[in-house]
């Protein structure tokens, strides 16, 4: 649902992005270098928010064609975490910002949070329309505890799994490449799966999981900062 209010698209966009800074914040907090550019990183959000655009009508497509509800939500979680990843290979393309195995996660974190925003931002534009604030606020705080951790945490993988193979050949970096994104397509296909057929009965389990999800992310994090202050070393 679209509308030509400024204040609701305002009210919305600024729902929509609040979630997704908090989580770059900790994300770039945890990272803990300033040496990347700021500039990169802007694109990296700005390109994620665009990208909601090409996955829409893809996802549409995808409805009409097939009728099953179980491969729609692994076809759309497919679509999501590809799409991700490829921007942001384009982004970087014959750059030298991937200079570190840590560097794979936050631009790629980055690049999903920008998505997640806009997403969010399509997704409170309708109660807020409505004059339904209440509906909207609790919406905002679903998604900034749920969808908007999903695309952080899923993309996230992505980027660790190159992180992990950064020192290795190449055919290993492909296959971590590909464990990094089957894992996070079956992640972010469970979490949408339980969310809309689960009729909220398994609410807190899904995001128990997710949560623990992150934690694992949190931890391989940390080892990928080890890993890079090689890098730094050398």
């Amino acid at each position: 649902m679209i509308t030509n209010n400024p204040e609701v698209l305002g009210l919305a966009l600024l729902g929509g992005a609040i979630p997704a800074f908090f989580w770059l914040w900790f994300w770039l907090r945890e990272y803990k270098d300033e040496s990347e550019p700021k500039g990169l990183l802007a694109l990296c959000f700005i390109v994620g928010m665009t990208l909601v655009f090409f996955v829409l009508p893809i996802q549409k497509f995808i409805q009409g064609i097939v009728n099953s509800n179980k491969w729609q939500i692994i076809l759309f979680a497919s679509i999501e975490e590809v799409i991700k990843y490829i921007a942001v290979i384009f982004i970087l393309y014959r750059t030298t910002y991937i200079h570190k195995p840590i560097d794979w996660p936050i631009f790629l974190i980055t690049t999903a949070l920008g998505f997640a925003a806009l997403e969010n931002m399509l997704f409170l534009i309708k109660p807020f329309s409505l004059n339904q604030a209440t509906v909207g606020i609790l919406t905002g705080n679903l998604r900034f505890l749920g969808s908007t951790l999903l695309h952080t945490v899923s993309s996230g993988i992505i980027g660790i799994a190159l992180g992990l193979s950064f020192f290795m050949e190449k055919f290993n970096k492909k296959i971590y490449l590909f464990i990094g994104l089957i894992s996070a397509i079956a992640l972010h296909s469970i979490f949408n799966f339980f969310i809309m057929e689960g009729n909220g009965s398994e609410f807190l389990k899904v995001f128990a999981f997710l949560w623990v999800a992150t934690i694992i992310n949190l931890l391989f994090f940390e080892k990928l900062r080890r890993m890079s202050k090689k890098v730094d070393v050398a």
